[in-house]
């Protein structure tokens, strides 16, 4: 009995500690749900900050780019145009999104809704496999469209981060000078300005350049320009020989041998102060590259620092939250302990009440089976009846069926002899009308031949009078002439009446 009452023990204690771990369990995740619903809160809090941020960005965007007082609206219609574009785009895709995830919503409700009154039929099986399915491939439609316009959306970056850094670069490798320096290699060369301000920022070799080419004339020489290019055609042809100047004569009248000598002095000064003037702009760019490489070590090495600086912040700011974690975790076993004192004081109570309400849901669960036994019993009885029920209906309209039928065959037989009767008698009238028509054709046929005459064309004979009316004037005598009223006719044969 000892050794019973000690498993009895073991067994209760073992199964309170096993719903208390349990309820510890459950606990926990009440407090990962609060913490979970606090990172919410707090990220929707970020978020709505962020889009007023963005409100008031957009407010002063429009205020200064797209007003109508602006200086620069022109160049910033185009700008607003795409601007536009891409909301309308924008929007149109977000009102694709919701619709498609209205859709799969709906889906799944409806899968919800069927799950919520199971029935285990093959066809409520069949409709849950159809509508799952159907969610499914709601959910991967959706996804697979929304990785491929990621990953467009992905390579659309990455181009623009190219081409912001190449633009970068190229920005950066501009010197302060560079832009004056191009202005004055784009002025026409007798007009170049060779001031006090821009000779501290050029060269020496630029500036002598420049001074030369502004005392001699600009890059001709003095000369027009069909003049120079001759002579450059000559003198590159002879290679600079004095064999040129003889050809050139011919091509240059207005020009003579002393001014083609001096033209050529002035050429070859001008080829070398040009070289030595490439040479320096050389140099300079050297220069200015090494201080640009000098400005991006620097870039760098700063760079560096504010990384380090960071990862130093970053260290100190995971130390300080595990700290915080580890203050979380002791407050979180403190509770748990605190709550595994109220729950083993709590847990004889709840299991005598669970025991109880085991009792009423096992009485109430025989009640349910023997209800279930009386109305399966009504039910097969019913069943029983109606089948009964459905086969002498079935027997009775079958008699009913082989009733109408042979009354259906007596009304055909008559019917058929009435028919056959009157297509008889049709038949034989028929056949007396056809032998009638024929002894008709037969008595026409003989009459004809009777009256037929024969005699021979008169014309003459059309105005003479007919044997009877000399017959008839014969035996009335002359009378005054009277006009006609009257023309006699011959009688018609009774046989010909009617034809």
């Amino acid at each position: 009995m000892a050794a019973v009452a000690t498993a009895s023990g073991q067994q209760q204690s073992d199964c309170s500690f096993s719903t208390l771990d349990s309820g510890q369990h459950f606990q926990f995740q009440n407090w990962m749900i609060k913490a979970d619903q606090t990172k919410k809160a707090e990220f929707i809090r970020t978020a709505e900050k962020l889009k007023n941020q963005l409100v008031n960005i957009e407010k002063d965007k429009n205020g200064h780019l797209y007003s109508k007082k602006s200086d620069c609206r022109v160049e910033y219609s185009t700008l607003e145009e795409l601007e536009h574009k891409m909301t309308n785009n924008r929007k149109a895709e977000k009102a694709k999104i919701q619709q498609q995830l209205a859709k799969i919503h709906n889906n799944v409700k409806r899968l919800q809704q069927q799950l919520k009154d199971v029935k285990p039929t093959p066809e409520f099986v069949e409709k849950l496999r159809e509508m799952m399915e159907e969610a499914e491939n709601a959910i991967n439609g959706f996804k697979q469209e929304q990785r491929l316009i990621y990953e467009e959306l992905m390579k659309a970056e990455k181009t623009a981060t190219n081409e912001l850094s190449a633009l970068q670069k190229k920005i950066d490798t501009w010197a302060l000078g560079s832009s004056a320096i191009e202005r004055v290699f784009k002025l026409p060369s007798g007009k170049i300005p060779v001031d006090k301000t821009l000779q501290n920022h050029l060269p020496k070799e630029v500036i002598e350049f420049e001074r030369f080419l502004q005392q001699t004339g600009g890059r001709q020489g003095g000369w027009d320009d069909y003049d120079h290019q001759h002579f450059l055609k000559v003198w590159t042809k002879h290679k600079g020989k004095p064999s040129y100047i003889e050809e050139a004569l011919e091509f240059l009248s207005r020009r003579t041998k002393e001014d083609i000598q001096q033209h050529e002095t002035w050429y070859q000064e001008f080829l070398i102060l040009e070289e030595r003037k490439k040479e320096s702009i050389e140099k300079w760019k050297m220069k200015k590259e090494q201080e640009k490489q000098e400005i991006l070590k620097q870039k760098q090495k700063s760079e560096e620092m504010l990384k380090t600086e960071n990862l130093q912040h970053e260290a100190a700011q995971k130390q300080k939250a595990e700290e915080e974690r580890k203050k979380q975790q002791a407050a979180v076993e403190e509770w748990k302990r605190h709550k595994e004192i109220e729950f083993t004081m709590k847990q004889a109570s709840r299991q005598k009440e669970e025991e109880e309400r085991e009792k009423k849901q096992q009485k109430e669960r025989q009640r349910q089976f023997q209800l279930k036994l009386l109305l399966e019993k009504y039910t097969r009885q019913k069943e029983e009846q109606e089948a009964l029920q459905r086969l002498e209906k079935e027997k009775r309209e079958e008699a009913e069926r082989e009733e109408r039928k042979r009354i259906a065959a007596e009304k055909i037989s008559k019917f058929q002899e009435r028919d056959l009767h009157k297509l008889e008698l049709k038949i034989l009238g028929k056949q007396a009308k056809e032998e009638e028509k024929i002894e008709k054709e037969k008595r026409l046929a003989k009459l004809r031949e009777k009256v037929e005459v024969h005699v021979t064309r008169d014309p003459s004979r059309l105005y003479k009078p007919t044997k009877g009316w000399e017959e008839r004037t014969k035996k009335i005598g002359p009378t005054d002439v009277q006009p006609l009223l009257h023309i006699p006719h011959r009688a018609i044969p009774t046989w010909r009446q009617g034809v």
